[in-house]
């Protein structure tokens, strides 16, 4: 699932697009008679100053599209689109519905039903090797296959954990030995942690597919699910899932966790400044910590637990998708599994490059793990903690946006309004089990 991007970025982002001038709709050839190119839209705004982990990662983008257009005669254009986590944000969906949509696009899993089931989506089966094939980690590919097709390429797995501020920790008299391992202590370490100032414990509060991205594996801890994959039948009137609703009240009732992000959701300003001491987040902050504040004293462990739970946690990360109703849906398709879909030299170090450089997360493929231990930050203590993750993740689930709508609304009634947990656990599963008795379209896992 998407990253939770602040205030700075998507203005770049939004000063960039306007910059940009773009004509968005331009479909077949220009003028000139040469085919138009490929658009690849994605919100890694081009900057050569500001956030530098946006930087490096704009950077990254643009090499991986000048190596392509270096190469083929198809050329592809980026587009970058402001605000393109934001659920809410109509242009991509209204680009689409308008026969206008990109020819290739970020997905996260989160939104793959919504394009799947819209029938938009090349199937890069066709255009892989089986050994590209077998190279994918099955866990990163499982929640963009259907049948035998595979919808999209993921670049990246994103575990969450637990980071925390380490002179937090010291001024409250407190050490490593203190690290909460239960969601009870969790509360009651935040309680020390926090002061007038400071939040002592930050869990998502803005509704949106990335909220319910966080509150997954709280759910899953106790053995709960919203739907479940097997049966096909929604379980979000279960007391694992009204346990994670309560957890998440309770950190705002006892006024250990903020009601809105502190610093504009930046962890590192938040961290540098005082204003949080722990927070729920994925290892794309160790890239910001590296560049933004690279001696700050940080650290990482993993989510705590409720009564008799098991250590797991969610694994989000980006995919690359085609349009298959694009200007030239086939050079879109060889352009991705050629960047980041090939048993070539460079295609994985490219993944690598990505994975542990331009942005910090773990590996999709085999390959480009491998290669990665050979980078200089492979060993930094805190990838390394996010390492330790993999073995208890599970990707994020696909659910369609109606499914998506109805959980969010759950948890905001519950976080923020001061709503039952059961009550409005047993309204979204109502809900759920109406819009299911006629959904078709892809499973939902």
């Amino acid at each position: 699932m998407p990253p939770r991007f602040g205030r700075r970025q998507l203005l770049a982002g939004a000063a960039a697009l306007g910059a940009a001038g773009l004509g968005l709709g331009l479909t077949g050839c220009s003028g000139s008679g040469r085919p138009e190119p490929l658009q690849f839209w994605n919100y890694y705004a081009p900057q050569e100053q500001g956030d530098p982990e946006i930087v490096e990662q704009s950077k990254w983008f643009q090499s991986a599209i000048d190596h392509w257009n270096a190469n083929h005669p198809e050329q592809v254009m980026p587009v970058f689109v402001p605000d393109y986590v934001n659920p809410m944000n109509p242009r991509i969906a209204t680009a689409f519905a308008a026969e206008n949509g990109p020819d290739i696009f970020l997905i996260s899993p989160g939104e793959f039903l919504r394009y799947y089931n819209g029938g938009v989506l090349v199937d890069f089966k066709p255009y892989l090797t089986q050994e590209a094939f077998d190279d994918f980690y099955p866990e990163t590919l499982a929640t963009r296959i259907v049948g035998e097709g595979i919808y999209a390429l993921p670049m990246e797995v994103d575990p969450l954990s637990i980071y925390y501020d380490v002179a937090a920790f010291e001024e409250a008299g407190l050490s490593e030995g203190d690290l909460p391992a239960t969601w009870d202590q969790m509360l009651d370490v935040a309680e020390r942690l926090t002061t007038p100032r400071r939040s002592g414990l930050v869990l998502e509060t803005t509704p949106g597919y990335y909220q319910n991205f966080t509150f997954y594996p709280w759910v899953w801890q106790g053995g709960g699910e919203v739907v479940d994959p097997i049966t096909q039948k929604p379980r979000i009137a279960s007391d694992a899932v009204v346990a994670a609703l309560e957890l998440f009240a309770a950190s705002i009732a006892r006024g250990v966790a903020p009601r809105t992000l502190p610093a504009g959701g930046e962890i590192v300003t938040a961290f540098t400044q005082g204003l949080a001491a722990m927070w729920q987040r994925g290892p794309w902050s160790i890239s910001e910590f590296q560049l933004q504040a690279p001696d700050h004293r940080y650290g990482v462990f993993p989510l705590p637990l409720p009564p008799g739970g098991r250590q797991i946690t969610v694994a989000g990360g980006w995919a690359w998708a085609v349009n298959n109703r694009g200007r030239n849906s086939d050079a879109a398709a060889r352009f991705v599994v050629e960047s980041i879909g090939s048993m070539s030299a460079e295609s994985i170090a490219r993944g690598a490059d990505w994975n542990y450089r331009a942005k910090s997360n773990l590996p999709a493929r085999r390959s480009v793990s491998a290669a990665s231990e050979q980078l200089p930050s492979y060993a930094d203590p805190a990838r390394a903690a996010v390492r330790e993750l993999v073995s208890t993740s599970r990707g994020e689930p696909r659910y369609p946006p109606v499914l998506y709508k109805a959980l969010s609304n759950t948890i905001q009634s519950v976080q923020l309004a001061g709503g039952d947990a059961r009550v409005q656990a047993q309204v979204a599963q109502d809900a759920i089990e109406s819009f299911l008795q006629t959904y078709e379209g892809g499973t939902l896992v």
